[in-house]
């Protein structure tokens, strides 16, 4: 993704204008990036759970105890994007920390199972409130 369609992508996100299809497992970490870099004004570990109830619902989802937003995702998923661009240069552009991490392990679907049993991740608990790793710990 170039930064332009990075930055349309999470206007998008926040505007609840984004269609449905295009909020992928990609578009998630690439909206968390951008929100982290580009939205000082915001703490996405605090505001996104919000966001993206507000989001979900604005495209028919329902946040439930079985579908919608899911806490431990989305702030396992924060902490390891601040962590990857803790690590690149701090002029590093949205579209290069997001090629970045999609080329890592994150870019998968299943890399929080390397953190969690699929039981345990899928859970109502995991869901409703944070639930740390029961593998290994998240890196620091």
């Amino acid at each position: 993704m170039t930064d332009e369609e990075i930055d349309a992508l999470a206007q998008g996100f926040c505007a609840c204008t984004l269609p449905k299809e295009r909020w992928t497992h990609g578009a998630h970490f690439a909206t968390a990036l951008w929100l982290i870099r580009m939205r000082p004004d915001l703490q996405p570990e605090h505001d996104m759970p919000g966001m993206i109830r507000r989001y979900n619902e604005s495209v028919g989802g329902v946040n439930s105890a079985t579908s919608g937003y899911h806490e431990t995702i989305t702030q396992a998923s924060l902490h390891m994007a601040r962590r990857l661009l803790a690590g690149l240069p701090g002029d590093v552009t949205p579209a290069i920390a997001y090629a970045a991490l999609m080329a890592s392990p994150l870019g998968s679907k299943d890399w929080l199972f390397t953190y969690w049993s699929r039981d345990v991740l899928m859970a109502t608990s995991a869901r409703l409130a944070w639930v740390a790793p029961n593998f290994t710990p998240l890196p620091t």
